[in-house]
């Protein structure tokens, strides 16, 4: 096995160093080699730092803040809140904030024909299979990573300041780790493996 594999962690606390802009590079080009359904390659990465990344997370500071005291988008999953919450801190704390779009994509709040939604459903695939590499990529330069999902309670707001079209899909904070955590449980084998003969 690919040693990256089993040591890559989640990573919530971060130094403030820079990261040099040859290995966030080298990281984007990673996942531009990952495999897509029908090689649309649906992906477009966008490099957040210091006051640019700023103005982005208070978009969607602002957008919790609807989600909790106004408007919900998502009240079934209030629930996440305060996760979301925590992960704006370590945003916040990360030197680095990749946003991640599909470019072809439209807003998970917007009707779908049957078609259009299995190709986001190929396209999101593909575009977790290019993050994915860019997170091994990381931890082979020694970078540390968080895949972060929590976007969505921020939809509009971030979407009206990344100024861009297409579907937001997330973000990956990036900085040199200022912690070791252990590895989380998986489940054993057996409780995923279902053979077929």
């Amino acid at each position: 096995m690919i040693k990256e594999i089993a040591t890559r962690r989640s990573i919530r606390k971060y130094k403030q160093d820079e990261i040099p802009e040859a290995i966030i590079r080298q990281m984007i080009q990673a996942a531009a080699l990952a495999p897509s359904g029908k090689n649309r390659q649906p992906w477009k990465f966008l490099i957040y730092e210091k006051e640019a990344k700023a103005e982005l997370l208070a978009g969607m500071e602002k957008g919790i803040f609807r989600e909790t005291e106004g408007e919900a988008l998502l009240p079934e999953s209030a629930y996440g809140l305060s996760d979301a919450k925590n992960t704006l801190r370590i945003m916040r704390e990360a030197p680095v904030v990749v946003v991640v779009m599909n470019p072809g994509g439209s807003s998970p709040f917007e009707p779908l024909t049957n078609d259009e939604r299995m190709k986001e459903i190929v396209d999101s695939l593909s575009a977790g299979a290019a993050i994915q590499n860019m997170l091994l990529e990381a931890e082979h330069l020694g970078i540390g990573t968080l895949w972060i999902a929590n976007t969505c309670f921020a939809y509009p707001e971030l979407m009206e300041i990344l100024n861009e079209k297409g579907q937001l899909l997330g973000a990956v904070a990036l900085g040199y780790a200022n912690e070791a955590p252990g590895p989380r449980p998986r489940k054993k084998l057996e409780e995923i493996i279902e053979y077929r003969c």
